[in-house]
């Protein structure tokens, strides 16, 4: 397990407040899952800036990837390998992180989304492009 509790920045938690009230869907989780995988799919590896852990969402790691959970490990440990970093629990941990705000911005930041339909057609032009 990468870390026990995964704990939001404020920042964060705001943008993904706005996420759900555009998608209609309700469960952090799911949003942060789609997040992660944005992040992931982007070939270049996520900016070294401090996380803070300030506000009042948490989740626990077992919430957060559900029944994948482990498929979700494997796919930040396969990252790491090919952005050639260490595959250690602190590194694993702290690119998650970085990860996951940078899928959450993502989302977020582009206009595109106003709807769950626009979430999952921005998701299958990605994968149709190859990113």
């Amino acid at each position: 397990m990468i870390l026990k509790q995964i704990k939001l920045s404020i920042r964060d938690k705001d943008k993904l407040s706005r996420l759900k009230g555009k998608t209609g869907i309700q469960n952090w989780n799911v949003l942060c899952r789609w997040a992660l995988c944005f992040s992931l799919n982007e070939p270049s590896i996520p900016v070294d800036v401090e996380q803070p852990s300030d506000s009042n969402l948490e989740m626990s790691w077992i919430t957060f990837g559900g029944e994948n959970y482990k498929l979700f490990e494997s796919l930040i440990k396969a990252r790491c390998i090919k952005d050639n970093l260490p595959t250690d629990n602190a590194t694993l941990s702290k690119y998650f992180k970085l990860h996951l705000s940078r899928g959450i911005s993502f989302l977020s930041g582009t206009n595109m989304i106003k709807s769950l339909d626009d979430l999952l057609l921005l998701s299958i032009d990605n994968r149709e492009e190859g990113l």
